[in-house]
């Protein structure tokens, strides 16, 4: 099956299944994130849109522990970047309907949450079709190291991604009912 197909059945199920208590539990990700940063690290999150398993939970915990969180903003050229973010800071809606700090202090994260449409066993990820995940991954990995975390509905995983050589596989992805690696 195609992407494109993928991605609108998957869309679907997601929508409908929006008002289901799946939670994910974060003091996972935080025992995950303590065990593989001993010292300050920055979290890359996402403002939550089209019925996405919502960060902003796990992103105000970490702010209160003193973790430095981000978000993504897409650029002119189709490019992202992280800006330095946090609840008590203004947003403003992107072309593509998404919230985006108006900060203009880009940081490189050591860890992003990514969110996803669809998954499989092997940790390929289907997301909207723009790209600009992995292509940012694909940038930040040439020099850092880079914790990548998918955050996703159970039903959402598939038998296999149909995956190209852009297509970056993440470390984890967590869904409520269990953690991949």
């Amino acid at each position: 099956m195609i992407k494109s197909r993928i991605r609108k059945k998957i869309l679907k199920l997601r929508e409908k299944n929006q008002l289901k208590n799946n939670k994910i539990n974060f003091s996972l990700l935080i025992s995950i994130l303590k065990k593989n940063y001993k010292k300050a690290f920055t979290v890359g999150g996402y403002f939550p849109v089209n019925h996405e398993i919502s960060d902003l939970e796990i992103l105000k915990e970490l702010i209160k522990r003193k973790i430095k969180v981000s978000l993504p903003v897409i650029g002119k050229k189709k490019d992202m970047n992280f800006y330095n973010w946090s609840f008590s800071e203004p947003l403003k809606i992107n072309l593509y309907g998404i919230p985006e700090p108006i900060n203009s202090k880009i940081i490189i994260p050591d860890v992003i949450l990514v969110p996803l449409v669809a998954y499989d066993n092997k940790l390929f990820r289907i997301g909207y079709g723009g790209g600009f995940y992995d292509r940012y991954i694909a940038k930040v990995q040439k020099k850092n190291k880079l914790l990548t975390v998918g955050l996703a509905y159970s039903f959402q995983k598939i038998n296999k991604v149909p995956a190209n050589k852009y297509d970056k596989k993440l470390n984890i992805i967590m869904t409520e009912k269990n953690i991949l690696k």
